[in-house]
């Protein structure tokens, strides 16, 4: 299966992604369902909501943090105080289940990957994903990024948390080894993050640093119901959106509460194709459906006073009118100085017939 993601951002399309992460684990228990079948259940409805990617995250936590390692989230939302202990929750899955939910993921056509942790899982990812993907929370971690990108596939690449030369190293270290495409995703690392903080201008910015990388963004906020963020991050040309996804917003607790579902992925697909309706292509031209008011609304020269057969055309004896059907008001010093072709009545549209000699040709020259 071809990457929708990589095939999407080619053709100038928007692609937003489901990170289910690990949410399938609490809606398991609240419908009381095993977990792999709740994992299937969120794709089934990321598919349904027209999402074109799910990605999850692979870890254990034994490798992913000590186990005294503090809480970087609101803990009013998530109370669980050590990273450890809320990794520990959700680490079960491995190689065997990640490849049924791509087997699945497939058979529905909507493109699966997952975030890997760990030396292990990027390596049994390899077959089961067309894109990888490095969080924030790795940036740093430049013997893991060279390691992923010497796969070479194409990568997205969150700069969480970063400033400008850790996201300068990370990026020469993927080119040094990896030519395919890169995605860098603007991305705050505060768990939700308030709006005052999204900082979406940063978007313009990478785009300025980094012209021969694609520009994405990875939402923490919470929804809104306008979307605006979401609306505001394309705006400001992040073409690829990654957002946490879950089913119910309501479960307290890891990362629902940032989350779409799959109406607000709907409504997000809908706002954005209505912006790309709106904002158009942007060519220099006149549309097709301007034609009437081109050619009624604008001003042709017109005869201010009857003008006889043979009389010298001057200034005075013209006015500019609507409609433009005649000869433009730009063309007035080919109309002055020659002679009428015909009489003229007052207030008569001039036609380049009604002139004497008057240029025909495309270049605006006399015709011999």
């Amino acid at each position: 299966m071809e990457s929708t993601i990589v095939e999407r951002l080619k053709a100038g399309k928007f692609v937003l992604i489901a990170e289910i992460g690990v949410n399938y684990y609490d809606i398991a228990e609240e419908k009381g369902i095993s977990e792999m079948d709740a994992a299937k259940l969120m794709i089934k409805e990321a598919k349904e909501a027209g999402i074109h990617a799910v990605k999850f995250q692979t870890y254990k936590a034994g490798s992913l943090a000590a186990k005294d390692s503090p809480s970087y989230w609101d803990r009013t939302e998530e109370p669980t105080a050590s990273q450890y202990e809320l990794f520990k929750k959700f680490d079960s899955f491995g190689e065997k289940e990640y490849r049924e939910l791509k087997e699945y993921a497939d058979e529905l056509g909507i493109e699966f990957l997952s975030t890997a942790f760990d030396f292990e899982s990027a390596d049994y990812l390899f077959e089961l994903m067309n894109v990888y993907k490095i969080s924030s929370s790795d940036l740093s971690n430049i013997p893991f990024i060279e390691y992923q990108a010497k796969k070479g596939k194409p990568m997205l690449l969150s700069i969480g948390a970063s400033d400008l030369p850790e996201i300068e190293k990370a990026v020469d270290t993927i080119r040094s080894v990896n030519d395919s495409e890169l995605v860098l995703l603007h991305c705050v690392l505060e768990y939700p993050t308030p709006l005052e903080h999204a900082n979406l201008k940063k978007i313009q910015t990478l785009k300025q640093q980094f012209p021969d990388c694609y520009i994405g963004y990875s939402d923490h906020t919470k929804p809104t119901e306008e979307f605006d963020v979401v609306k505001v991050a394309y705006n400001m040309g992040a073409q690829l959106i990654e957002k946490h996804f879950t089913l119910d917003k309501t479960l307290s607790g890891n990362d629902h509460y940032h989350a779409m579902d799959p109406d607000d992925a709907r409504q997000i697909l809908k706002a954005v194709e209505r912006m790309d309706m709106i904002t158009g292509q942007g060519e220099l031209s006149a549309l097709p459906s301007e034609a009437a008011a081109r050619e009624n609304a604008r001003r042709s020269i017109v005869a201010a006073a009857r003008i006889d057969a043979g009389d010298l055309i001057t200034r005075n004896l013209l006015t500019f009118k609507r409609p433009g059907t005649g000869i433009s008001p730009s063309e007035l010093g080919l109309v002055v100085g020659r002679t009428a072709a015909c009489d003229i009545p007052e207030d008569t549209v001039l036609q380049p017939e009604m002139i004497n000699n008057f240029p025909t040709g495309e270049d605006g020259e006399d015709e011999a």
